[in-house]
């Protein structure tokens, strides 16, 4: 199977800027979703102008933008919401991230749409939800992270929270989540059951990943902080260790087979039995841990492990990601060219299929490029379509 045909009849009509909602349809259109990007006109998805730039672009926005189309259009006007509905018809899934209660002011929400086209799927992603006491607050990435207790168990060794590299709130609690759940609908709908109003709130999806921390809360009444528990630093064996080079080693020997193997790779068969313990002998073995890693340099240490099967891994940079061969063979990679004969280096589909991953991205779109060629598809003649534009409509 073509990777990027799985989903070549889904067509999506995506309002949603930044990095949630693009995130989103980037990983349907990569899959052959249509996907028509809605943008206001002069301005569009705020992130276009984002630095760094790269030929007249700005490298976010390439990022999560390729394989899509654009569309300019004043959702404010009457005219404006006409095209929209005409829209709506044509498109299975319309995907929004504004705060709860602005689709409906401007008269365009699930409600409208599901009375033109009652196959809609209508997903709504935003930070807190439509509802509830905390709906209408603002905030970002870091914020949901601190709101819903991800920051709080994880710290650093001193316990000080740190800034994740990745928004994990943005595409994990809601892009990924908005994926599923569009594709869920998508299925009932191909049964013939109506469309749905999807609610996607990240700080919902954050919650819902504290799957096994929940466990000892749940089950014991444990409220774990940063190194309390097996799974965020509570652990000898499922630890970061600094080298003596300053680099770091990411020890997760959880089963009794991998901490042998590390054990024995170290020659210190004597800590095999010590793996489980209270959380002072815990500690105790932490920082035995810690004297013996920081005897040798990473490079050390890879050798030493280099096929032991120990769970033991170096802490890399993301320039040692892109130079990794594993990646490389799986195509996590691909090199998108750009219009003055350049191209750039970008991240590819995590999804394989039948082997193959798809490597022939189109270049994000120009604001309002396809204005045209879409207000064309739906009836309207270049003349009223020239007269959109001089009212400011397209």
């Amino acid at each position: 199977m073509i990777p990027a045909a799985l989903l070549k009849d889904l067509r999506v009509l995506d309002l949603s800027r930044l990095l949630p909602g693009p995130f989103c349809s980037m990983i349907l259109a990569d899959h052959g979703a249509r996907v028509l990007k809605l943008e206001a006109p002069g301005e569009g998805d705020y992130i276009r102008s984002w630095e760094p730039r790269v030929d007249n672009y700005s490298a976010l926005f390439l990022a999560v933008n390729r394989n899509k189309k654009s569309l300019t259009l004043d959702l404010k006007t009457e005219l404006g919401q006409e095209i929209f509905f005409r829209l709506v018809r044509e498109h299975d899934v319309v995907l929004e991230s504004f705060r709860p209660g602005v689709m409906s002011r401007l008269g365009i929400d699930y409600h409208r749409a599901k009375e033109v086209n009652e196959k809609i799927i209508y997903c709504s992603i935003t930070g807190y939800g439509q509802f509830g006491p905390e709906a209408q607050k603002a905030g970002h990435d870091l914020n949901y992270l601190a709101e819903t207790g991800v920051l709080h168990t994880s710290g650093c060794g001193d316990g000080q929270p740190a800034v994740p590299g990745i928004q994990v709130a943005d595409i994990g609690g809601g892009a990924l989540y908005a994926v599923n759940a569009i594709l869920m609908a998508y299925i009932a709908v191909q049964r013939g059951e109506t469309g749905a109003h999807l609610d996607i709130s990240m700080t919902d999806g954050l919650v819902s990943m504290f799957s096994l921390l929940s466990a000892y809360f749940f089950a014991q009444g444990r409220d774990p902080g940063p190194n309390e528990t097996t799974f965020n630093g509570g652990r000898a064996d499922y630890q970061i260790y600094e080298t003596s080079d300053n680099h770091y080693m990411a020890l997760g020997a959880l089963e009794e087979k991998f901490w042998r193997n590390f054990c024995e790779a170290i020659d210190r068969p004597d800590l095999i039995g010590r793996q489980k313990g209270d959380e002072k002998a815990q500690g105790q073995l932490t920082q035995e841990l810690k004297d013996i890693f920081s005897r040798y340099s990473r490079r050390e240490w890879e050798l030493l492990l280099d096929g032991k099967n120990t769970c033991c891994e170096p802490v890399v940079s993301f320039g040692e990601v892109t130079a990794n061969e594993h990646f490389r063979i799986r195509e996590m990679f691909y090199d998108l060219d750009l219009p003055d004969g350049g191209s750039i280096r970008q991240l590819n589909s995590a999804v394989m299929v039948d082997g193959k991953k798809r490597m022939d991205h189109t270049l994000p779109p120009g604001l309002g490029e396809h204005t045209e060629e879409i207000l064309l598809s739906l009836g309207y003649s270049a003349d009223k379509i020239g007269l959109f534009r001089q009212q400011k409509i397209v």
